[in-house]
């Protein structure tokens, strides 16, 4: 908390930080300003409210602290800079960037909102480092809409890919040591993020379509096209990396293509072969310096850390649970949630590099630490709180309750 507490210029809501970030650590089966405030002792939930959304702090600043403090404990200069997105159920239209689109939470298009993250991937582990809430045009287009949720004049319409392109770009224009960049299609088949990387000479695994084209020697076709061309003898059974079960296995093979500034760099596609399905995947790759194919594999197989900090940070630090409506509100809570989750993956990887596991034990891994952590700092409440609470909730309730059947009222014909 020390990395942040110079954020916050009066020493309430440095207080009310530490309780609210001590509270996303916890085990509470759910995390919002109710659940956190309760937990911490408050009376309310207004303190915690007004830190998300009225109190003065730059939650920009604090993600810059968070960036430094992952990067300060998992420097690496080979790391991989892993961008992807997520999104979050909701209803109702009131909630900032919410609309129906499609959502990989849900596999389909539903009413959701949509951001998109920048993993720092490196060999002692990964955390969120950037975030970006996604702005339909529904949104852009409608000022009325944008000044009610609090969403700053002017703001422009701008794509997944372009969110993207800005945070890798803030990420490398302060230094943050890495070698690759690490994308799903969406952001891959953008040729302007690809562009952006390669003036600024960063290796990139781009995942792409199977109707990407590409420009090799003999002309311009699509990945599909090409994979059906690949000789049996051209294909080389590597690891991806470590998964749950095991060393992942795959078939890959890597074709030769042009690249747009005819420099004698290495730009290549990288086809996935499954072993059991034959189903391919297909990676367009840069780099500045040749490497062997076992190391573009390396990177594409670091793209899936990008899930798993959206598992833990969902699971454990409550990223998804916020029910705030409003810009700011947003953009505090996911940065608050950034840096617990931060804390765990620190933690996890100073004790596997400090205090190796014994026989017979794994190392101590994120959910384990939140565990203990959690049963360390649990407070004590006695049962004058816990009813007080009781009371709160349910005139809040009654409150809440009433205002719906008066719309519901008015709403009558």
């Amino acid at each position: 908390m020390s990395r942040v507490a110079a954020r916050f210029a009066r020493v309430e809501p440095r207080r009310c930080v530490t309780r609210l970030v001590t509270g996303l650590l916890s085990d509470l089966p759910r995390k919002y300003c109710w659940t956190l405030a309760e937990r911490a002792g408050d009376a309310t939930p207004d303190g915690m409210q007004h830190l998300l959304r009225r109190a003065k702090w730059d939650a920009d600043a604090a993600r810059d602290d968070i960036r430094t403090y992952v990067v300060e404990h998992l420097r690496d200069e080979d790391a991989v800079l892993v961008v992807d997105e997520t999104g979050d159920l909701k209803k109702g239209t009131a909630t900032v960037g919410v609309q129906r689109q499609y959502t990989g939470t849900a596999g389909r298009i539903e009413n959701a909102q949509v951001a998109v993250y920048l993993v720092y991937s490196a060999v002692r582990g990964h955390a969120a480092i950037d975030r970006a809430l996604y702005v339909p045009r529904s949104w852009t287009d409608d000022p009325d809409r944008c000044r009610i949720a609090g969403i700053p004049d002017g703001l422009a319409f701008a794509t997944k890919p372009q969110l993207a392109a800005h945070m890798v770009e803030r990420a490398l224009d302060t230094g943050t040591p890495v070698r690759w960049v690490a994308e799903d299609e969406v952001y891959g088949d953008n040729p302007h993020l690809r562009t952006a990387l390669e003036q600024r000479r960063t290796g990139y695994v781009l995942s792409v379509s199977s109707t990407h084209h590409v420009v090799t020697h003999v002309g311009k076709f699509q990945a599909r096209t090409l994979a059906a061309q690949i000789p049996e003898r051209a294909w080389q059974r590597l690891s991806a990396g470590a998964g749950a079960r095991g060393e992942r296995y795959y078939d890959w093979a890597q074709i030769d293509i042009h690249g747009p500034f005819g420099q004698p760099d290495l730009w290549c596609l990288l086809v996935r072969r499954n072993r059991r399905t034959s189903e391919l995947a297909f990676y367009r790759c840069f780099s500045p310096h040749p490497v062997p194919i076992s190391e573009l594999v390396r990177v594409a197989g670091r793209r899936w850390t990008v899930e798993e900090t959206f598992q833990a940070g969902k699971g454990l630090t409550g990223l998804d649970e916020h029910q705030v409506r409003r810009w700011t509100s947003w953009h505090r809570w996911v940065t608050l949630a950034m840096l617990a989750h931060a804390f765990l993956a620190v933690t996890a990887a100073t004790e596997r590099h400090d205090h190796p596991a014994p026989d017979g034990l794994i190392p101590l891994t994120g959910n384990e630490i939140q565990h203990l952590f959690a049963a360390l700092i649990s407070p004590v409440h006695d049962l004058p709180h816990r009813l007080r609470w009781s009371h709160w909730r349910r005139r809040h309730q009654a409150r809440a309750r009433q205002c719906h059947y008066r719309r519901q009222a008015a709403r009558r014909p």
